[in-house]
């Protein structure tokens, strides 16, 4: 980062209160969180606030796609989550099952979810396709 000297000083003042060094364990990940929420509800944002929070965000997602398993889930373990994201209720539900019959039967695990009914899902919430197939994945 070039940039005079008032944006370096205040960027130096974010290195001085939180250091960008690797996350090292989860305590410090525990630390470095608050930092990193603390800068995405700040808005605007400044120049050195942006360039800090880039940097200390690469620091957290190395440290965690490394020392944080992401768990498997089921299309059907994973789909009420999506439908409470999207506010949408059972019955929102037909345009992937076709009917309420249908959609009450996946979403209490009765049916697995066919492939048409996975095609839907994937578009509707842009995931891929094996997120919702009877077998399990990561999400």
């Amino acid at each position: 980062m070039y940039a005079p000297s008032k944006v370096r000083d205040e960027y130096e003042e974010l290195v001085r209160s939180f250091p960008l060094v690797s996350i090292r364990d989860e305590q410090h990940l525990d630390d470095a969180i608050p930092v990193l929420h603390r800068l995405l509800d700040t808005t605007p944002r400044s120049e050195a606030q942006e360039t800090y929070l880039g940097a200390l965000g690469d620091l957290i997602e190395a440290y965690e796609t490394v020392h944080v398993p992401i768990p498997t889930a089921s299309g059907r373990e994973v789909l009420p989550h999506l439908m409470e994201a999207a506010d949408l209720k059972q019955k929102d539900m037909d345009f992937a099952f076709g009917n309420k019959v249908v959609t009450s039967a996946v979403l209490s695990g009765a049916r697995p979810t066919g492939l048409a009914h996975a095609r839907r899902l994937s578009k509707r919430f842009a995931l891929p396709l094996d997120c919702f197939l009877a077998t399990r994945s990561t999400i």
